[in-house]
């Protein structure tokens, strides 16, 4: 509690209402201005002023809902800032106490100012890999931070996974009020082969753990298998997940796990060795919180010819509704599973051929969920009348959505675009330009903004102009 103390302390010092602030940054970036290009100029270490709307992990939550608040609403959206880091920005930001925390491929963690994108304050880690060092891979010249961190708002600690220059992977925790490392720990599982592991996936928060999951490299070189890493926040005994296959089955998906309200986590796997007997690749799996059991698990009837066409239903985390699990992969068939009692193999409530493959994480709103596909941005109805296409977008495509003040916002990697669409009908509502994107970039929101990764750079978008 001290932490998230000195927290709120900085905010009553700081003394400066939302509203002042906000009018500061529309009178430097309204109609006219090209927005503030920020990220060497430096503020004092305290936070911004709390805002209603926190954005503590991969599409905002643990169950990775990927929706943030309706108010204010889209209206005439204009670019506050662009900062400026050191690093491509594979992870998706996320938004804590008016500080937007962005971690780059070059091991360092930045807080930025929301309203400004100042530097309140930065941290390097230490080294990252030198890419061609590995024996295959698709990010480089260097791979560092590449899964999204997660924040522990209870103890003011951000917990941040860096890929170091030995080839080990490191998880820290760092204080919230001014970056510095308060713990760290090698969290490479016992066995494993940590060159050929990476850390590709959202961290997330529950049960009194921070679940770190594990796959390959692209290329699918070496001797590396799917893992899950639960490390307790009170610190004592990591425990681990390792899907039973040969060879392979990563847990590589950038959503990471899902947990649901019980703290079960939801985890589904890539290709795996096996030709016959099942070894939960291509599968989602639902775990106990302490990893240590196997509550219920679905796979595709086909699930061995998935495993001889790379054909990963993992690409795509799990997407939890009421009673229910939706997970698509790079075949685009989309199935509809019973929550807690996942069906076994070809146990599925229902499924259908949606699209030409998903990939990255789903948001969901009241009426529908919000898939990203190679061939574009979909919209699906879950109900008595089993799945259906709402709409269809080829644009953006590959893009990891989130819904935020009345609109799905998602980033376009190949051109480097960041959309807002129209939640009923699709329809684009606004782009911009971001200059770059990385493979499965995804956004953040709160109230008034819109954050989004841009290789290099992170953009803030004013939804209200």
């Amino acid at each position: 509690m001290e932490a998230r103390a000195a927290l709120l302390l900085g905010t009553l010092i700081r003394g400066i209402c939302l509203g002042v602030l906000v009018c500061v940054v529309f009178t430097a970036c309204g109609p006219g201005s090209p927005g503030v290009t920020s990220g060497s100029r430096r503020s004092t270490p305290t936070p911004s002023p709390a805002i209603s709307a926190e954005w503590t992990e991969y599409h905002r939550d643990a169950g990775r809902s990927g929706v943030g608040p309706a108010e204010p609403a889209l209206t005439s959206p204009v670019v506050a800032w662009r900062a400026d880091v050191d690093g491509d920005v594979y992870a998706s930001p996320l938004i804590v106490n008016g500080h937007v925390l962005v971690a780059t491929e070059n091991n360092t963690v930045y807080s930025l100012d929301l309203f400004t994108g100042e530097v309140v304050w930065q941290k390097h880690l230490g080294d990252p890999v030198d890419a061609s060092s590995l024996p295959c891979g698709d990010i480089g010249p260097v791979t560092g931070i590449t899964g999204t961190p997660a924040v522990d708002e209870a103890s003011g600690r951000l917990y941040v996974v860096a890929f170091l220059r030995s080839h080990h992977h490191m998880l820290f925790a760092l204080s919230l009020v001014n970056g510095s490392v308060l713990t760290q720990q090698d969290i490479d599982p016992v066995g494993s082969t940590p060159s050929v592991q990476q850390e590709r996936g959202a961290l997330a928060i529950g049960s009194g753990f921070v679940y770190v999951p594990f796959g390959g490299l692209y290329g699918d070189c070496g001797p590396y298998h799917g893992y899950v890493v639960a490390v307790p926040l009170a610190g004592g005994q990591t425990l681990a997940y390792r899907v039973p296959s040969a060879r392979g089955a990563g847990i590589w998906t950038a959503a990471g796990p899902a947990i649901d309200a019980s703290g079960n986590l939801y985890v589904v796997t890539g290709n795996g060795l096996s030709r016959s007997s099942f070894d939960h690749s291509n599968a989602v799996i639902e775990l106990s919180p302490d990893l240590q059991t196997v509550k219920s698990y679905f796979a595709p009837a086909n699930w061995a010819a998935l495993n001889a066409s790379d054909a990963d239903l993992g690409a795509l985390g799990p997407s939890l509704l009421p009673g229910a699990v939706l997970a698509v992969g790079k075949d685009g068939v989309a199935y509809m599973l019973r929550a807690d009692q996942l069906g076994g193999i070809g146990g599925q409530l229902s499924s259908r051929a949606l699209c030409a493959g998903a990939f990255g994480g789903t948001a969901r709103d009241a009426s529908s969920i919000f898939i990203p596909c190679t061939d574009g941005l979909y919209a699906l109805s879950i109900g008595p009348n089993g799945m259906n296409p709402v709409w269809h977008d080829a644009r953006p495509a590959l893009a990891s959505p989130i819904v935020s003040a009345g609109a799905v916002w998602a980033i376009e990697p190949g051109a480097g675009m960041l959309y807002a669409l129209s939640e009923q009908t699709g329809g684009v509502l606004y782009s911009v330009g971001l200059g770059a994107a990385m493979h499965f970039s995804t956004p953040a929101a709160t109230d008034g903004f819109v954050v989004a990764p841009a290789g290099r750079k992170v953009v803030a978008i004013s939804v209200v102009g």
